[in-house]
């Protein structure tokens, strides 16, 4: 008995690890793919019947294929923002001299300081497209930015309410969902194999049409067109890297398919450029390859994980004499990127790069434009290492370099969902100014960009907080600590210059 009872355990033992594993396999194993798609499995929209292997020779041009295998993929994007009361952000004219006996709401309704205007419901469309069988789906950031609902129709006319997993106006991208299975969707290509010359073909929902493909060729590469903002609404801060292309491309295709003609995804259409509005010509798509790492990041961590190489650069054909003397840049240099700063607390800096440098290469990939400089970086995140190759003083050097965060360490950037949704840099009150001041510290509203203190609130530039829910605030740290999860926050503060408390009642419901 003892033998038969010892030979059942090693067999049930044997049969449990053996289901752990298959469970592990099926359920767990991690994938270094993006937005859910995984290698080797290919969607029911590529096995058409009489379809030739996806990847296989083109012979004579035909976009019958890639267009029967791309448009099922290809979403129709409708979105609603509700009316609303918004701040038209006039500037205080003049000190309010009844603090005691009016705040400062009545006072401007009195005295000119600024007013309440009514935004009216509006709607529009765009497209999007479908990246995993689950209802993943890649868009631009201004097609569902501040939408109030999002409703997405299928190819098939099948409608569904879709949520928002995240957005980045940096990037000018944004990933949704809607509650489905078994979906077809686009197999990644690659952007970085793209050729000038090669044809394309544009997908989407243009002019409320339903779906529309339109063909053409690539007609450049790292465009960069100065249309992105990021968070704070500053143009330097974006990511610009754009195929342009001579598909045609109008109103309601923004979010939609770049496809090569395997069907495959090769950017997201984004922009037109067009003195009147509507298709002139040109196009400009993002490339996948930007596309699918601010997707794989946002469904990951719920915010772009963005590396920073730590200079500031321009191109030698845009400086003047003056200030390539000033930026140790040889005077008869014609092109190139160089580096203008290189701030002491970057990942650059302490590699050794310097001010002057010509930036040659990353990771091997040769740089002749800021777009391509950007477009390379924008695939790292905080801590990864690249290597830069620069040219000094006719020597070529490379060096390894870390890249840092926007706050200037290597952490992972958590999504500060509230922080975000105020619109608003802000900084902890300098020692010096809160003894100034006779107060213990504060939160400094540096600037209010898009956002609740904008829509909301009369408040402006360099408001000093020093309450949220009668909390005491000190710092930029405590003030995210007390307002995470918080809906509804008051916030309490004064003027510097002025008499007198303020309070800002404000919602972040989303």
């Amino acid at each position: 008995m003892k033998t038969k009872q010892v030979l059942a355990t090693i067999g049930i033992s044997a049969l449990t690890t053996l289901l752990v594993l298959l469970g592990y396999a099926v359920f767990l194993k991690p994938s270094n793919t993006y937005g859910g798609q995984q290698p080797g499995v290919v969607p029911t929209n590529y096995m058409l019947t009489g379809q030739r292997e996806v990847g296989a020779p083109v012979g004579a041009v035909d976009f019958t294929q890639p267009s029967l295998i791309a448009t099922p993929a290809v979403v129709h994007i409708k979105t609603k923002t509700n009316a609303k009361q918004v701040n038209n952000n006039l500037p205080k004219t003049r000190q309010n001299p009844f603090s005691d006996l009016m705040d400062e709401d009545l006072f401007n309704q009195f005295f000119g300081g600024g007013r309440m205007n009514i935004i009216p419901e509006q709607k529009a469309s765009g497209s999007g497209v479908i990246i995993s069988e689950d209802g993943f789906i890649v868009t631009n950031n201004h097609v569902v930015e501040n939408a109030d609902e999002i409703t997405v129709t299928l190819n098939n006319k099948r409608t569904y309410k879709a949520k928002v997993i995240g957005t980045d106006p940096a990037y000018d991208l944004a990933v949704i969902k809607i509650e489905a299975a078994g979906l077809p969707y686009l197999l990644y290509g690659n952007s970085d194999d793209v050729k000038i010359g090669q044809w394309v073909l544009a997908i989407g929902y243009p002019l409320n049409l339903e779906t529309t493909v339109t063909a053409g060729i690539v007609s450049a590469k790292a465009r960069s067109l100065g249309l992105n903002k990021d968070k704070t609404g500053n143009p330097g801060g974006a990511v610009e890297s754009f195929i342009q292309t001579d598909a045609a491309v109008n109103m309601g295709n923004s979010g939609g398919a770049l496809v090569d003609t395997d069907g495959k995804l090769i950017g997201i259409n984004s922009a037109i450029a067009s003195p009147t509005g509507y298709y002139s010509g040109y196009s400009y798509a993002i490339p996948v390859n930007i596309a699918k790492k601010v997707v794989d990041d946002i469904i990951k961590f719920g915010t772009v994980q963005r590396g920073y190489l730590g200079i500031q650069f321009g191109n030698a054909s845009d400086m003047t004499e003056d200030q390539k003397k000033k930026n140790n840049i040889p005077t008869e240099a014609y092109d190139g990127i160089y580096a203008t700063d290189v701030p002491s607390d970057g990942g650059a800096y302490a590699a050794g790069i310097k001010i002057g440098d010509r930036i040659q290469k990353i990771n091997g990939v040769a740089i002749s434009s800021g777009g391509e400089l950007q477009e390379q970086v924008s695939r790292y995140k905080p801590g990864d290492k690249i290597s830069v190759s620069v040219l000094r003083g006719g020597k070529s050097i490379t060096y390894s370099v870390t890249l840092k965060n926007k706050a200037g360490n290597y952490e992972i950037v958590k999504n500060d969902t509230e922080l975000d949704k105020l619109g608003a840099d802000f900084t902890t009150l300098d020692a010096k100014k809160a003894k100034e001041y006779d107060i213990s510290g504060g939160v400094v509203v540096k600037k209010i960009n898009e956002g609740a203190l904008n829509d909301q609130t009369r408040m402006k530039d360099g408001f000093v907080i020093l309450k949220v829910n009668e909390k005491n605030v000190k710092s930029v740290e405590e003030f995210k600590k007390i307002i995470n999860g918080e809906k509804n926050i008051t916030i309490s503060g004064f003027y510097p210059g002025y008499d007198g408390l303020y309070e800002y009642p404000i919602s972040l419901e989303d």
